[in-house]
């Protein structure tokens, strides 16, 4: 799967963490960066990663701050993007089996590197259930 990753300052280390697991896994990554735990603005980062989901050059994105919460309101604006903010397997479970989440966010101060990985793993390997799920989904995306 090629996987689109970017952080900001708050969420560099994890990024680099999660960027080496995708790889040894087999999966392509494309980092938009940072480069650093050097201050930034998230949005410079995360909002090309997510367009790159957006516009099919990447299979799902993940974003990483200190609590995601940043990030998942810059992603959620460009249209087609369905970024969830997960803190725990069941939180990235969910948003992948009920809500077809395309871009993970996640925040570094809110949880271990290893619940990173395991929250990153699940939610790469979770199957959107479709049916009602889908019809819900159709909703969020109806012009109003």
């Amino acid at each position: 799967m090629n996987i689109a990753i970017a952080s900001d300052h708050a969420g560099y280390e994890y990024k680099e963490t999660i960027k080496r697991h995708l790889t040894a896994a087999g999966h392509a990554v494309t980092d938009f960066g940072t480069d650093s735990d050097q201050r930034c603005d998230y949005p410079d980062f995360v909002r090309p990663a997510v367009q790159a989901v957006a516009d099919r050059r990447c299979e799902r994105g993940i974003v990483l701050g200190g609590s995601g919460n940043g990030e998942a309101i810059v992603a959620n604006r460009i249209r087609g993007i369905r970024a969830t903010v997960c803190w725990d397997v069941d939180s990235a479970q969910f948003a992948r089996s009920h809500n077809d989440s395309n871009v993970l966010s996640l925040g570094q101060r809110m949880m271990t590197a290893e619940m990173a990985l395991k929250i990153v793993d699940i939610w790469l390997t979770t199957d959107f259930k479709g049916g009602r799920h889908a019809q819900r989904l159709d909703k969020i995306d109806r012009e109003p």
